[in-house]
């Protein structure tokens, strides 16, 4: 059995990359389809994946990592036989709750969410280094790569405070090891 993780973004990537990287899921990259994560939303639209799901031909179970999902996996008849479980890891509304928080600017946030998306108030109030968060995946990478303790901190938190998935989303806590 082999782990296809599919990301919805580039940022997604990133953070699932530094939790294997320092091996903070409960999967190890060996445990992965090509050994890789994939910023992909179906499998279709990636030739990596497909070409990766051919070559293997064994069973596999998917991972789909995102803010909301709600776009229904498309998984051609050829691989059907051997995707045998597709699971969605969601934080709601977008990522950026885990910046915002890790700065602990969560109750300024809820004051705020009718009238901002995470994303928008992420960029106007975080800044790291001196540098303002713009959504690119350097900022991921330099605020949470020294002190990955930070990232898995912030991703128990957004599940406590967090009640709203459906239930087929999970919590990427669900992912780290215990």
């Amino acid at each position: 059995m082999k782990y296809l993780i599919m990301c919805e973004g580039a940022n997604e990537k990133k953070l699932i990359d530094m939790l294997l990287e320092n091996k903070k899921l409960k999967i190890r990259e060996d445990d992965l389809l090509g050994r890789i994560t994939y910023h992909a939303r179906q499998i279709r639209k990636s030739p990596m994946v497909m070409g990766q799901l051919r070559l293997y031909g064994g069973d596999v179970e998917i991972w789909r990592i995102g803010d909301k999902q709600t776009d229904k996996l498309d998984i051609p008849v050829e691989f059907r036989p051997q995707i045998k479980k597709v699971t969605k890891y969601c934080t709601l509304p977008e990522l950026e709750i885990l910046l915002i928080i890790s700065e602990k600017k969560f109750k300024e946030y809820e004051k705020n969410k009718t009238r901002k998306r995470p994303k928008d108030f992420a960029r106007e109030n975080i800044v790291y280094n001196r540098h303002k968060y713009k959504g690119d995946t350097i900022f991921y990478e330099e605020y949470y790569g020294h002190d990955i303790q930070k990232l898995l901190k912030a991703m128990q938190e957004y599940k406590q405070r967090n009640h709203a998935h459906k239930n087929d989303e999970h919590y990427l806590v669900e992912i780290l090891k215990a």
